[in-house]
């Protein structure tokens, strides 16, 4: 089974006096990037969340964001010195700057200054957080359990969308083959007349040279090895979803090998079916392209 780099995934929790709740989702990236949101002051966390998620993804810009709130008035919070006086020294700087130019601002409120983040730390330094640390250590792999079932469930359905889009690629190959081996006839009567006008219409020249040329002409043409790549690369494609895991990287290696062929074929067409059906062909893995940038 192949995974949707695309996911979401939350849960709340509690734990006397502090409740707080998660939210883990990802989008599509060249690599892995790991962005955490969890409070400083729980020390350690932080890296424990980074290596567990490590081991359990591979590919994708993923966020991870803990809000942890005190449910008690006791444990209403501390100021972070740091962050107010930051905030303080923004506001001055805004306020004389909006003076100068002729700006009346409302007047700032304490409350506006104590909803900024990392203004307020719910009792960091008070107490001993080990319990509490270890408490949103065991919810992670839960939530990672959901997170990693909703991108199977995304990769489920790319999946079955990948092996329809397969099966398109082969019939346009097989119409393709079709059509090339019906214009063998027509080149060749083609081939002839030009080679007979060249010998009729210049004295001294070199039948078998010509001849050469001309047949040099065909082999250039010539679309089998082209059709047979793109047979192999639908092989390969197949292959790789029945392996599963983490492919999209070489999925997408791929994707690029199916468009040079179908350039290929489409600049040695000389046949206006045989360039339709490249231009299809062409179509189609753009679409598949842009299918295969969202797996793992």
């Amino acid at each position: 089974m192949i995974r949707s780099m695309t996911g979401f995934a939350s849960a709340r929790g509690a734990q006397a006096p502090y409740v707080w709740s998660w939210e883990l989702r990802s989008v599509n990236g060249k690599g892995l990037d790991l962005r955490l949101r969890v409070p400083d002051w729980l020390e350690g966390l932080e890296a424990a969340l980074r290596a567990d998620l490590a081991r359990a993804l591979t590919r994708g810009n993923v966020t991870l964001s803990l809000r942890l709130t005190r449910g008690d008035a006791g444990g209403a919070g501390v100021l972070n010195p740091a962050v107010l006086a930051a905030a303080l020294e923004a506001l001055a700087r805004i306020e004389a700057e909006a003076q100068a130019k002729g700006v009346d601002l409302a007047p700032s409120r304490a409350s506006d200054l104590l909803g900024l983040r990392g203004m307020l730390e719910a009792g960091a330094d008070s107490e001993d957080n080990g319990a509490l640390i270890a408490a949103l250590k065991a919810e992670l792999g839960p939530l990672i359990a959901a997170f990693l079932e909703m991108r199977e469930t995304e990769g489920a359905a790319l999946e079955r969308l990948l092996r329809v889009q397969l099966d398109e690629v082969g019939t346009l190959i097989a119409r393709a083959a079709d059509l090339a081996e019906a214009r063998k006839a027509a080149m060749a009567e083609t081939l002839r007349n030009n080679l007979a006008r060249v010998l009729d219409n210049v004295d001294g020249a070199d039948a078998d040279r010509v001849a050469q040329e001309l047949a040099l002409i065909a082999v250039r043409a010539d679309v089998t090895e082209e059709l047979d790549r793109l047979g192999a690369h639908v092989g390969a494609a197949r292959d790789l979803l029945d392996k599963g895991g983490a492919v999209g990287r070489k999925l997408d290696f791929l994707m690029q090998e199916f468009n040079r062929e179908a350039n290929t074929l489409c600049s040695k067409s000389q046949n206006s079916d045989l360039t339709k059906v490249g231009l299809d062909l062409k179509a189609l893995i753009d679409q598949m392209r842009e299918q295969v940038q969202n797996v793992e």
